[in-house]
């Protein structure tokens, strides 16, 4: 039998064809076996390839809800009197309000308090404490109002420690998609230069967590000792984002 014969496989044996068949088998799982260990390593070495950077988005924005609290007090030896003199302010104060155009019901009770005490004299004190709130969208009308608030101290009208407007901002989720597409984008600015210095690629987003938004006054500390709110706010939020680099 010459060589070429004896290297042809007999078809016609059962346990020739299933030995050839198993080898080939086994071959192919060896290939498939290196290139999935091959390709594993290489996505190991990617993975440890990254670099964590952080956007920011701001926006300045205009607030759209204005809460003004107004809290005035009276004070007498006779209950019933410091009450009138309570409700005097009230007509007061709802007159003045009304004078600048405001609907009656965007001014609402938000509490009240009475307290006693006696004096050196053995008199017993009444204190009584009301607060009012106006809620309001019309934020240039608030701000009229609250640069005339001293006409109701001409009126007779004494305000309390807790009186003052804070302004609001209510339309976030609005601006919310835009404001983390862009920290997203500032983000990748800031790993496109780093993988610029380092003489890589970046690729695609390994991880990322979105910060949470602020909101607060344009103008610094507003609100603090000597320090009017205003209308004027910037909204921020800064995002954490895991690149791979290539």
């Amino acid at each position: 039998m010459s060589d070429t014969q004896s290297r042809m496989v007999d078809w016609s044996n059962p346990g020739a064809r299933t030995i050839l068949i198993s080898a080939g088998i086994l071959g192919v799982s060896i290939i498939l076996g290196g290139y999935l260990l091959g390709d594993g390593l290489l996505r190991a070495r990617m993975a440890d390839r990254s670099v964590t950077v952080r956007g920011l988005a701001e926006r300045e924005v205009t607030a759209d809800l204005a809460t003004w609290t107004i809290s005035y007090s009276a004070r007498s030896s006779d209950l019933a009197a410091a009450q009138a003199d309570i409700d005097r302010d009230t007509d007061a104060i709802r007159a003045f309000f009304g004078e600048l155009g405001f609907e009656a019901d965007a001014l609402q009770p938000s509490g009240v308090n009475v307290s006693e005490y006696s004096d050196n004299m053995g008199e017993t004190i009444y204190t009584v404490q009301q607060r009012l709130q106006l809620r309001t969208d019309d934020i240039a009308r608030a701000q009229a109002a609250v640069a005339r608030q001293f006409e109701l101290v001409r009126r007779g009208v004494v305000l309390s420690e807790g009186s003052g407007m804070s302004y609001a901002f209510t339309g976030l989720n609005a601006i919310k998609p835009e404001m983390v597409a862009e920290a997203t984008r500032d983000a990748r600015t800031s790993a496109d230069q780093f993988a610029e210095d380092s003489d890589t690629q970046v690729g695609g987003i390994r991880s990322a967590t979105q910060g949470y938004f602020s909101i607060e006054s344009r103008d610094g500390d507003a609100g603090g000792y000597g320090v009017a709110d205003t209308p004027y706010k910037l909204v921020r939020v800064v995002t954490t984002i895991d690149f791979y680099l290539g």
